[in-house]
Order: structure tokens, then sequence, then C-alpha cells
């Protein structure tokens, strides 16, 4: 077997530094000043674009001020799972999701969609945009770039973000082609979605290792004395981060 799809997945990894370490610094550098300052990475992706605002909140070896917005029907488990769609796509439904979001000046919000054009994460966007926060998209540039606008503004979200990180997938995000039937399979925006994003905040905190400070992180509650030292480490983002209201 030559299990196609993760020479695929190697040779989009292999691409990263070489098409994208200038955005990637960029970000890492925004990041590092935000947090030092005691600012907060909000979140945000809708249906299965939302894994990554899954993966990067409250786990082991994760940064402690990341901040989830999760909204209502919007997660996988929403039954019927089509509801996620249309409200993907409702106008207006930014400020209802973002409402009692604790976004502060001096934060920075994340924006995950592969498409990126739908009216939900071009709303939120723009929502962060108004209120002076930098938006960083993870999209896919060549996806989106096919694609019209689903927003009255003809805009994507590759067009409103401070800074655009490309997860790099094809139209319809599937990799490997299936000549018979003519369709596609293997998604690759989640994996190389969160290779990008672990690399940068990773690199974030052996920048402040390397000046001196010690990055806000959790350790695995699974370690002895794991569960104390999370406790004490989030007790100054009370209020800061909604998963713990």
């Amino acid at each position: 077997m030559s299990f196609k799809y993760l020479s695929v997945i190697s040779h989009m990894l292999s691409r990263l530094m070489e098409e994208q370490g200038e955005t990637m610094n960029n970000v890492v550098s925004l990041l590092e000043n935000r947090f030092r300052g005691g600012g907060v990475l909000h979140v945000f992706g809708a249906g299965h674009a939302g894994i990554v605002t899954e993966e990067l909140f409250y786990r082991a070896g994760g940064w402690i001020p990341v901040n989830p917005v999760f909204a209502d029907g919007m997660m996988l488990n929403t039954r019927p799972i089509t509801k996620t769609t249309a409200l993907e796509r409702l106008h207006g439904y930014a400020e209802i999701v973002m409402e009692g979001v604790p976004v502060q000046h001096g934060d920075v919000l994340l924006v995950h969609s592969v498409s990126g054009r739908n009216a939900l994460p071009i709303e939120i966007a723009r929502w962060a945009k108004s209120k002076g926060i930098p938006v960083i998209a993870l999209t896919s540039t060549v996806y989106s770039s096919a694609q019209s606008s689903r927003h009255c503004s003809g805009r994507r979200l590759f067009e409103l973000a401070d800074y655009v990180l490309d997860n790099m997938a094809e139209v319809g995000d599937a990799a490997i082609p299936l000549p018979k039937s003519g369709l596609r399979t293997g998604p690759t925006s989640s994996v190389i979605g969160i290779a990008i994003l672990h690399a940068i905040l990773s690199e974030v905190a052996e920048r402040m290792e390397n000046a001196g400070l010690r990055a806000p992180l959790f350790v695995s509650a699974n370690i002895d004395g794991g569960e104390e030292a999370n406790r004490l480490a989030m007790e100054p983002y009370k209020g800061r981060l909604s998963y713990l209201s």
C-alpha cells in the first residue's frame, strides 16, 4: 500500500517554511508581543474548522491565554448537522456570537475558514477589526480565490485579515483524486492548519524562554502535580477566558 495521503501531507508540510516562513514569523512576533502584555488569542472556526479551535485550548503543552469562541449551532454535535451550513451563511449572526466574548485591547483574533467565503467568519473578522483587534486568517487562498464571497460586502476572509496563514487546501479540501468515480478524498485543512498553529505557538514559547520569561502553558493534568500547577497558572486569566466562567 502506498498511503498516498501521507505523501501529500508530507509534501505540504515541507512547503510551509519555504512559502510561508515570513508570514509565520510575523505572526510569531505579533503573538509574542501580545502574550507578553497579557493579551489573549481568541479563536473561531465553524463546523469542521472549529476542530482547530478545540485543538488549541485547555490541552497539555498548549497556551493558557487561548480563548475558544464557540457559536451555538456551529459545532459538530449540532443536530441536524446541516444546520451548521445554514448558520454559517447567515448575515448578522456574528454580533450574537461575539456578544459577551471578553475581547480587550491587546488581544488577537484568529478566524479559521477553509473557503473563507461564508458570512459568519467574514463578519467575525470585521467585528474584530472595527474594535482595533488584529485578525489572523487561517484559510486556503487557492480555494477561496476560486469562489465568490457569500457575504454582501463581496469580500472573502483573506481580503480582510491583517495576517493570512494559508493551509494550502485544494478547492473542495480533498487532495486524493479517484479517477473512476470522479470524486476526491483526503481532506487536508485540519492537519495542515493545526501543524501551522502549533509551529507558531511553539516558536513563541521558545522565544519567551530564551528571553528569560515563563510562557503560560498548560501541563498535563495526568502528571502528578499537574492540576495544581494549571490552577495557579490560570488564575491571572480569570475573566479573560470564556471557558473559565
